[in-house]
């Protein structure tokens, strides 16, 4: 796959899907026989859907570096800090390697936002992508500076969202 052009894709907005988006390319990747590894900042629970059919997935590596709790924007606990520099760490060493085809950097764009990492650490992820790899930054808040770095931006936008009708988060929808 050395021979194809690895694009920069934000999946960015207050929409819901933006994780599911990231998927959807990772399993169309994996149809092709690509190698795909997921990091996703700021979560850390095991009934998290893809966590669960990851096991079935050849050629997909996911893991979460985050606590199963939300994270207070500008409040981080030390160890949210701790497993978003833990995670940024692992960035570096999958997309430097050039080992995957398509590395999908989930709710990083929310973590930059929040102060879990520095804007600049996250560009850095950006310039050290060998030429064919695809990588892929996910969730709310994306910064100009990252947009600017990317080949493909989708904003997602929420029109309606059943939450606004009091249904709860539900396996296999949400999560």
């Amino acid at each position: 796959m050395k021979d194809r052009k690895g694009l920069v894709m934000v999946y960015t907005g207050y929409g819901k899907g933006k994780t599911t988006a990231a998927l959807g390319l990772a399993l169309r990747a994996i149809g092709h026989g690509q190698k795909v590894y997921m990091i996703q900042f700021m979560k850390g629970s095991q009934n998290y859907g893809e966590i669960k059919a990851s096991k079935y997935l050849p050629n997909f590596e996911i893991v979460q570096k985050g606590r199963d709790a939300f994270v207070k924007k500008n409040e981080p606990l030390p160890e949210d800090l701790k497993l978003a520099n833990e995670g940024l760490e692992l960035a570096k060493r999958v997309i430097s390697s050039g080992e995957y085809d398509l590395v999908i950097l989930d709710e990083i764009n929310v973590a930059v936002d929040y102060g879990l990492i520095k804007e600049e650490d996250a560009l850095d992820l950006i310039e050290i992508k060998p030429s064919w790899v695809t990588l892929v930054l996910t969730g709310r808040y994306a910064h100009d500076r990252i947009l600017e770095k990317a080949d493909m931006i989708s904003d997602v936008k929420e029109v309606r969202h059943h939450y606004q009708n009091g249904v709860e988060a539900q396996e296999g929808i949400e999560y």
